[in-house]
């Protein structure tokens, strides 16, 4: 199944040369481009692309609030961030936002190509080269405590898997997940999976915290 993609990039080189990569595949292909947020957003609603890759800084806004309202729009749609200056700061930002992915500009083409095409087929889930340094660099500072079961539940969350999935794997009620996952909100402060990944993440919550290109 060949696998379709939004380029959004104010850089007409980027674009061409990531463009280059994808045609280079055999189960890829770009089939709009645009060079904005709102070009980004009226492209997608046109084309309907599995998969949206993002520069960060965009003349209209930052490739965060596209990801964000595509994610609202289109819950299981594949969108890679990538950015020339990788921060942590905006690496836990693009994962509150919903994205499948954070990479550097400077990664060769064709990684960003395998990155794509696991967001495709895995658009919940989250990608990135520089999650482990992120995580040596949290605050030391002790944070909430959560339950072993608690801890799995929320493992599983930053999976993306739903209230059914969980329940099913960890062989509760659905009332049950719906109890622990209202448990941990309320330990971590939060009001949303998206924002439970990012406070297990910062505080070292989570074994195995993410996928990892």
């Amino acid at each position: 199944m060949m696998i379709s993609i939004l380029l959004v990039d104010d850089h007409q080189l980027i674009r061409e040369g990531l463009k280059h990569a994808f045609d280079r595949s055999d189960d890829c292909q770009v089939i709009a481009e645009a060079a904005s947020v709102g070009e980004g957003l009226a492209q997608q609603s046109r084309h309907h692309a599995q998969v949206v890759i993002t520069d960060l800084r965009l003349p209209d806004g930052s490739g965060l609030e596209l990801v964000r309202q595509l994610r609202t729009v289109e819950p299981d749609l594949g969108l890679v961030i990538l950015t020339m200056f990788p921060s942590d700061d905006q690496l836990f930002l693009a994962i509150e936002a919903g994205a499948s992915a954070f990479l550097a500009k400077d990664l060769p083409s064709d990684e960003v190509v395998r990155v794509a095409r696991g967001a495709a087929f895995s658009p919940r889930s989250f990608t990135t080269l520089n999650l482990d340094s992120a995580l040596a660099r949290k605050s030391s500072t002790p944070g909430p405590h959560l339950s072993p079961k608690e801890r799995h539940v929320l493992q599983l969350l930053a999976a993306g898997d739903t209230v059914g999935q969980i329940g099913g794997k960890l062989f509760i009620s659905t009332s049950t997940t719906k109890t622990h996952i209202a448990r941990i909100y309320e330990k971590l402060s939060v009001g949303s999976r998206a924002q439970a990944v990012i406070a297990g993440i910062k505080w070292g919550l989570l074994d195995n915290p993410l996928e990892q290109g």
